[in-house]
Parts: structure tokens; sequence; C-alpha cells
């Protein structure tokens, strides 16, 4: 019997702990420039940086980074202003142009018209 009830709170525990995590899982789009897979690579490498975050794919035909984080320890915004210190703009961060300027000639994409 006692081992029976052990098994309920393991199992139990267990389910409450992916309960937890699955709330506080989150998976954002977020729109990146960048060219080739040199820029694949530095972007996704900025993105998975980012304390708490998870998972990271960018996409080089449609410009979109596929992040998934743990939303109780960062934002989209902290994501992106560490692909942004890497030289590449997102659609609420502009990289500086020091940074830009020092990614290799292939990376160079066009940036967009500022807001």
């Amino acid at each position: 019997m006692k081992t029976k009830s052990m098994m309920l709170v393991v199992v139990l525990l267990l389910f409450s702990l992916t309960s937890l995590f699955a709330m506080t899982a989150k998976t954002e789009k977020i729109k990146v420039y960048g060219n080739c897979g040199q820029c694949k690579t530095r972007i996704e490498k900025a993105a998975k940086s980012v304390d708490g975050v998870s998972q990271a794919t960018w996409n080089g035909k449609n410009k979109i980074l596929t992040v998934t984080f743990d939303s109780t320890k960062t934002t989209t915004m902290k994501i992106e202003d560490a692909i942004a210190k890497v030289g590449h703009d997102t659609e609420n961060m502009k990289a500086t142009d020091k940074a830009y300027n020092a990614l290799p000639g292939c990376c160079k994409y066009e940036r967009p018209a500022t807001k």
C-alpha cells in the first residue's frame, strides 16, 4: 500500500512540474535580417546565449527566428537585443552601425528603413 501511495505522489509531482514548465515555456517568431549560413549560426548562437532560451532556429528564406524560452527568465526584447549586438537588425531593434559593419561581406543584408 505504501508503494502505491509513493508512486502516486511521484506521478503527481512530475505532472505538476511538467504543467508548470509548460505554462512558462513560450515560443515566438521574430523577424531577423541576415543572408547566409554564417548569419544563421550567429543569430541562433546569440539567441541561445540569453538565459532562459532553450531553442532557436532561424529560417534564412523568410528571415524568421523561431525561439522557445522560459518567460519567467527572459523576454523577446532581451533576445532581440542580444541579436542586435552581433550585428543583425530585428523588427524592434537595430544593430549599431559598428556591429553591422563588423559583419563579413556576405552577411551584409539590406538594412530596413528606420521608423
